[in-house]
């Protein structure tokens, strides 16, 4: 039987017509932007004329710590989405907007897959409605008034060594990490060392997905600390007069996107910050509104439960005061054999003990959720043809002793019908009693903050900051950011801030090399190991299959 890709499961799925998923979800005609027949975006006056309605329930779907044998936590998300309807409740979809530095990079588009996915797959994958390139230009008008300001006489005194804020694209090209710009004379600029940012790893798209409504987007983007003064004191976008004018670019952008699964089921795609070098999350209006839509809000966070259930759970539901009914940690046989040290070539076939081996990569993040933030969740298993019963069972058996039951999920080659059993689940879960709380407290200092994530959550022995570290401690203290939340900037594929270390390792240390505040975002970037605000393309890139042919249809996106 021929397997069909995504794209082709995807062009050949007959949609909706967005008014259509609008009027299912109950929003008046009056609050609807379309773009085109398939896409729109919705008002946020919805919100505030809503504001009295209650919430529904809100699921988080994380995931164990990722590996080349692919988790499908987009996919599981979207399935859970559609199975949650098929059982007869109102569900809506939250998620990230894919960036194309991963769309043409190794990691491909971010739309779910098989047959749990939102649509239209194309559009979502590349421009979409142009939000990404809102938040670039927003990002490159500040470092343009920045520079100008410098060059038109520099009333704030600003000393140009200082300057933290980098121009951005939303592309992988390791060629504009490092660059020297204004040169060329006088005329050209003052010439410096600069840099370049993946635009997902901007702060205004922290801020983007942070913020609440418009007024409350334009007050953070004022915020924004961009360089210091000659004195040390800090220089913000508000000091260049620069908010208003980024809040214009960015008006429309903030609000939510609405699409539809391969099922019609409506979905949120809005905002999509990386979740190893920023906060992973949606951005708060979709994930309201969703609520206010449906009985069930079911979103997701990047990467493993260690980066993106810690930050949506630390920071977004801390800033947004969003309380999780329950959470799913999907994982595969497949990746946590590869915890238990098989390479990927031989995954197909029975191996118990490399399983047991990994498998404390997944109990890890299961006693993270349950006994830290003191959540109910369930384990998805993503069944591949090749899972052997004894391989299910062991999962199964571990997790139970955790007090965890296991849902198997087949979403990918069934859709909803293949997440019945793991909505049921989370059904049931959304009822249980709830003590969620946070990991760590917000009043303990910058370095104790540190300790308690390496602690808790990474089971490291502990943190060190380097000797740059601890002075951008003592600084951000001083300058009265000490009470912020911290947003770890830490590789995706290890508990640890070395990506070699699999599983669930132990006797290790994480090392901090930087602190650096995001006072719009409103929280403290903690960067360890290696991790790069600019990836670069790897040696055969996705982008050298995509294609367009004389009909204007895409191939190639995956």
């Amino acid at each position: 039987m021929e397997i069909k890709s995504d794209i082709e499961i995807a062009q050949a799925s007959k949609m909706e017509h967005i008014a259509k998923i609008a009027e299912m979800c109950g929003i008046d005609e009056k609050y609807v932007e379309q773009y085109g027949n398939y896409k729109a975006k919705i008002d946020l006056k919805l919100l505030s004329d809503r504001a009295a309605e209650p919430d529904g329930k809100l699921i988080l779907v994380t995931a164990i710590t990722p590996t080349p044998a692919g988790e499908g936590k987009t996919t599981t998300t979207v399935g859970l989405g559609d199975a949650l309807r098929k059982i007869g409740k109102k569900s809506v979809i939250a998620l990230r907007e894919p960036s194309l530095g991963p769309v043409f990079g190794v990691k491909g588009g971010a739309a779910g897959g098989g047959y749990a996915q939102v649509v239209p797959m194309e559009d979502i994958n590349l421009h979409f409605t142009g939000d990404f390139h809102a938040i670039g230009a927003a990002n490159n008008l500040l470092a343009a008034m920045l520079d100008n300001h410098i060059y038109q006489g520099n009333a704030l005194h600003i000393d140009p060594k200082t300057i933290t804020w980098r121009r951005c694209v939303d592309m992988n090209d390791r060629q504009l990490r490092f660059v020297v710009d204004g040169l060329g004379g006088k005329v050209n600029g003052t010439p410096r060392e600069d840099g370049y940012d993946i635009t997902v790893a901007s702060e205004i798209m922290a801020v983007f997905c942070l913020s609440n409504d418009l007024m409350d987007l334009k007050r953070r983007l004022a915020s924004i600390i961009v360089a210091y003064t000659y004195d040390g004191a800090p220089v913000t976008a508000g000091d260049l007069k620069a908010a208003g004018a980024m809040a214009a670019l960015l008006k429309d952008a903030l609000k939510p996107n609405l699409v539809q699964t391969l099922e019609h089921t409506p979905a949120f795609v809005h905002g999509g910050p990386f979740a190893n070098i920023a906060h992973g999350c949606n951005s708060i209006v979709a994930t309201k509104m969703a609520r206010k839509l449906g009985e069930y809000c079911v979103t997701e966070a990047g990467f493993g439960a260690d980066l993106g259930a810690e930050k949506f759970l630390d920071i977004k539901c801390r800033m947004a005061g969003l309380k999780p009914d329950a959470v799913v940690i999907v994982a595969t046989v497949r990746a946590l054999k590869m915890h238990g040290g098989l390479d990927k070539k031989e995954l197909g076939h029975e191996d118990l003990e490399a399983l047991k081996r990994g498998l404390p990569n997944l109990l890890q993040h299961v006693e993270n959720i349950t006994k830290v933030y003191k959540l109910p969740a369930v384990v998805a298993i993503n069944r591949f043809p090749t899972d052997t019963e004894a391989e299910l069972k062991l999962v199964e058996d571990e997790c139970r002793a955790l007090g965890v039951n296991v849902a198997l999920s087949e979403v990918w080659g069934k859709g909803g019908e293949g997440g019945i059993e793991l909505a049921r689940e989370v059904v049931r879960l959304c009822s249980e009693p709830n003590d969620f709380t946070f990991s760590y407290e917000l009043d303990r200092p910058i370095v104790e903050k540190l300790e308690t994530i390496s602690k808790r959550i990474y089971h490291a022995d502990g943190v060190e900051l380097t000797a740059n570290a601890k002075k951008q401690a003592r600084q951000l203290t001083e300058l009265g950011f000490g009470g912020m939340p911290i947003c770890m900037a830490k590789t995706q594929y290890s508990f640890s801030d070395d990506q070699k270390l699999l599983g669930a390792p132990k006797g290790f240390k994480i090392t901090v090399r930087n602190l650096k505040v995001s006072a719009g975002a409103g929280f403290i970037v903690a960067l360890t190991g290696d991790v790069m605000t600019m990836p670069g393309l790897p040696k055969v890139p996705a982008a050298e299959r995509i294609d367009v042919d004389e009909n204007g249809v895409i191939s190639g996106l995956f």
